[in-house]
């Protein structure tokens, strides 16, 4: 009777240090878990769209960017307010006026709309590139992801090139190599000649997921996409 006594002690004991060993692994997990999203909502939710200068670009050129006309304080960097959940639409859905509308951030509905401007605060001429650049992809939402971009109130649709090899209805393709990742390449690249001192050039860009895409498909659920625009300057020689 002490020998069964004694062994269902033992058994106590192994369960107890079990479950202590259970309860700190899920500890664990459910931190590393929380560090993912946290580090997750740093890359796709803060900053999902900005537009900063060439990191090689001289401080003291004229070249400036801000996205208030009012003050026109030229700045480095910019923030767009991300759209954290966003569905598809139709770009027939978008405002007829979203290019004029506002300065700023003036997200709606399942889209991005952020507008700035550049301006040439300086004494020389210049010519500057504009860049859009892909940062990251989830779930290769890029496949469905319309960028319409205002410059001076004419614009332009971009898109990745269809599953057919040829580019979207009423876009222009993505300039991109599909042999390597999407990530860091620079899919839309402009050249502005001419800019002047004092001139000033404003631009809208519009983000959204494309639903008469035929890749727009449930598999883009829980997907996301960063990306920044680049200002580099070049001197007009």
């Amino acid at each position: 009777m002490a020998r069964e006594v004694i062994v269902k002690a033992e058994d106590v004991k192994k369960r107890s240090v079990l479950s202590r060993i259970i309860k700190i692994t899920l500890l664990i997990i459910l931190l590393l878990l929380c560090a993912l999203y946290f580090t997750l909502g740093l890359v796709y939710r803060e900053g999902a769209f900005t537009v900063t200068l060439g990191e090689g670009q001289d401080e003291s050129s004229g070249l400036v960017v801000f996205d208030d006309i009012t003050s026109a304080r030229g700045q480095r960097r910019l923030d767009a307010i991300p759209v954290n959940d966003m569905d598809n639409i139709s770009y027939k859905w978008l405002p007829d006026n979203i290019d004029k509308e506002a300065d700023g951030s003036h997200n709606g509905d399942n889209y991005l709309a952020y507008s700035f401007y550049v301006e040439n605060q300086g004494d020389k001429t210049y010519n500057y590139f504009y860049e859009l650049v892909v940062d990251s992809v989830v779930k290769e939402v890029d496949d469905a992801i319309r960028v319409r971009i205002y410059e001076n109130g004419v614009d332009t649709t971009y898109a990745k090139i269809a599953a057919d090899g040829k580019p979207e209805p009423l876009t222009e393709a993505f300039k991109l190599d599909l042999k390597r990742p999407i990530k860091g390449q620079s899919v839309v690249v402009k050249k502005r000649e001419n800019f002047s001192p004092k001139d000033t050039d404003r631009y809208t860009v519009v983000i959204w997921i494309e639903g008469d895409d035929p890749e727009c498909l449930d598999n883009l659920i829980g997907g996301a996409i960063k990306m920044h625009m680049i200002i580099t300057e070049e001197p007009n020689e």
